[in-house]
C-alpha cells in the first residue's frame, strides 16, 4: 500500500516546478518590459538631441519641441506615427530590422549606438557594420600588400567589409563614410563623389542593379538583402527604374573607367577573387590597363598614405 508519505514528494516536486515555472515567465517577461523603457527612454533622449536642419528639415517659428517631433522621425524613418508614438511609450509592439535600420539612420546614430538600439529591441544587426565575417588578419594583409593596387572585400550584397589605402580613395573618402553605408550599391546612387567618379554611371548602375538580382535569387527571405533593396527603392529613382527592369547578369571581369579628384582618369581591370563561396565573399582588384594609370596609381597611393598620418581637423 503507498502512504501518504510517499506522495508526498511527488505534490511537493510538482509545486516547486510549477512555483519556478511562474517566477521564469514573470521574470522574462519584467525583463522585456525594462528593455522596452530603456528603448523608449533611448529614441527619446536621440531625438531630443537632432536639430530639424541636420536632418534637411525647416526649424519654423512656432517649434517647442527640442530636436525633432515623433511625427517628423515616423517620416523620415517611413514609419506610421502611431506606430512610432507606441514605440516611444514602451508599448508590446514587434519591431523589424528594417524598421531599426531606418531609426538608426533617421536617428544619425553612430555604430555604438547603433549595436545599443538593435540590443535594446532584442534583434541582430545584419548589416557588416555589425560584423566582418571572413575578414581574417591574413587577407587584411593581403590587401595591404596590394597597394597601389586598389582592393577590397565585398559580399554579393555589395558590402565592403575591408579595404586597402588605394581603395579607401579610389572614388570617394571611403574612411569618411558610415560602415553601415559602406555598400556599392547605396554608394552609387546615393553619394555625389561615388558618383562623380564613374565615368559610365548610367551603364554601371544598371549592370550592379542586374547582378544584384541575379545574387538575390538565393536570399529572397533574408532581412539584410530586402533592407536593402526596400532603402534604394525608397531613395533612387534610378534604381528603381533599373529594378523594375528584372535583368539578371552573372559577375564577370571587365575594363573601368573612373575620374579621381586626386589624380585624374584611371583605366582598370576589375577582377574577383573568390575566398568564400558559400558566402559569397570575394575580394575586388583593380590592375592598371596602361602605363600611364600604373603611375597614377602610385601618386595615389602616395596621397592616401599622407592621408592615413595627416591630423584630423579640429
Amino acid at each position: 500500500m503507498t502512504t501518504m508519505a510517499q506522495q508526498t514528494p511527488p505534490v511537493a516536486t510538482t509545486a516547486v516546478t510549477t512555483a519556478t515555472g511562474t517566477n521564469a515567465a514573470t521574470a522574462t517577461a519584467g525583463g522585456s518590459e525594462t528593455r522596452r523603457h530603456e528603448l523608449a527612454a533611448f529614441l527619446r533622449s536621440r531625438r531630443e538631441r537632432i536639430t530639424p536642419e541636420q536632418v534637411g528639415l525647416p526649424r519654423g517659428a512656432r517649434r517647442r519641441t527640442p530636436g525633432l517631433r515623433r511625427e517628423e522621425v515616423a517620416h523620415l524613418s517611413a514609419v506610421g506615427v502611431t506606430w512610432y508614438t507606441w514605440l516611444e511609450q514602451s508599448r508590446d509592439i514587434h519591431v523589424s530590422v528594417q524598421v531599426l535600420d531606418a531609426l538608426a539612420r533617421t536617428l544619425l546614430l553612430d555604430p555604438s549606438e547603433r549595436a545599443h538600439l538593435f540590443q535594446l529591441a532584442g534583434a541582430t544587426d545584419p548589416t557588416p557594420a555589425s560584423s566582418c565575417t571572413g575578414v581574417t588578419d591574413a587577407v587584411r594583409e593581403l590587401l595591404d600588400q596590394l597597394d597601389p593596387l586598389p582592393a577590397c572585400v565585398q559580399n554579393s550584397r555589395y558590402d565592403i567589409l575591408a579595404y586597402n589605402r588605394t581603395y579607401a580613395h579610389l572614388l570617394c573618402d571611403l574612411d569618411a563614410i558610415p560602415p553601415e553605408d559602406r555598400n556599392c550599391m547605396v554608394l552609387i546612387h546615393t553619394q555625389p563623389q561615388w558618383r562623380e567618379s564613374v565615368v559610365h554611371l548610367d551603364e554601371s548602375m544598371r549592370l550592379m542593379a542586374a547582378k544584384l538580382r541575379a545574387s538575390m535569387a538565393g536570399h529572397l527571405t533574408e532581412p539584410a538583402w530586402k533592407m536593402l533593396v526596400k532603402r534604394l527603392q525608397t531613395e533612387s529613382p534610378e534604381f528603381r527604374e533599373n529594378w523594375e527592369r528584372y535583368e539578371v547578369v552573372a559577375g564577370r571581369s571587365k575594363v573601368k573607367e573612373f575620374r579621381n579628384p586626386h589624380v585624374g582618369l584611371l583605366t582598370l581591370t576589375h577582377t574577383d577573387l573568390w575566398l568564400s563561396p558559400e558566402h559569397g565573399a570575394r575580394m575586388v582588384t583593380y590592375a592598371p590597363e596602361d602605363a600611364q594609370t600604373r603611375e597614377r596609381l602610385e601618386k595615389l597611393y602616395a596621397y592616401a598614405q599622407e592621408a592615413a598620418v595627416r591630423p584630423i581637423a579640429r
